[in-house]
């Protein structure tokens, strides 16, 4: 029988063993998402501060749970950044399966083949022509989103279009409702190969959602 994996145990060693994931070492790596970036308008800065001040009043009570974080922080944001609307389509919890077969080693000298299966459910897929443009996974508020990185890659690598990008790229975007982080991949002399952005807070004097929309409208004009 093959074994089940679900995305959320998956490690990044996990990734780098199966799929010979690396990280990249270019500091350029980024730039693309980086260059010529959009202004925002005063109504965008508007809505951004009351999502900042909807955020902080709820979680003063208790932290939010994954649905919250959705409805309150990320709704907003994909919805300002353009991704309801076409030439975009929105999927959401949508199923994937990643098979492969491994050597699982039985006695010291025989090796048995076994198949694993990695299933997952992605939170929120964002579509242009059939091409996975960004993956996000939203997690409760007290979750960290160093956990939600391999899942996130996890749901990446599992792109039906990944062998096919050749010089397009697929994102990630993570956030637990108070921290963001944006994730590239790429395919690099025939191997996977990521890298992800600086992280950005909502725990800091300037509003930093507006970096966040700013980087999300970015990437919706660069695959336009």
């Amino acid at each position: 029988m093959p074994r089940i994996i679900q995305a959320q145990d998956v490690t990044l060693g996990d990734l780098k063993e199966r799929f010979d994931l690396q990280k990249s070492t270019d500091e350029r790596f980024f730039d693309e998402c980086l260059e010529n970036l959009p202004e925002l308008t005063d109504l965008e800065k508007q809505y951004l501060e009351r999502v900042k001040t909807n955020y902080i009043s709820l979680v003063e009570n208790s932290p939010l749970l994954e649905e919250a974080v959705k409805l309150v922080v990320l709704s907003p944001l994909l919805d300002l950044a353009g991704f309801y609307r076409s030439p975009f389509q929105i999927a959401t919890e949508e199923p994937i399966e990643i098979s492969e077969e491994v050597a699982i080693t039985n006695t010291v000298e025989e090796n048995e083949i076994q198949k694993e299966i990695i299933k997952g459910k992605i939170d929120v897929l964002v579509l242009y022509k059939q091409l996975w443009l960004l993956v996000i996974e939203s997690k409760r508020s007290n979750f960290s989103l160093q956990k939600a990185i391999p899942q996130a890659l996890t749901y990446m690598l599992s792109s039906p279009n990944l062998n096919q990008i050749s010089q397009k790229n697929i994102y990630g975007f993570i956030t637990n409702g108070e921290d963001f982080q944006f994730i590239k991949l790429a395919i690099v002399e025939d191997k996977p190969v990521y890298e992800l952005s600086d992280r950005l807070t909502l725990y800091k004097r300037e509003n930093e959602l507006y970096n966040v929309l700013i980087l999300l409208k970015k990437l919706g004009q660069m695959i336009i």
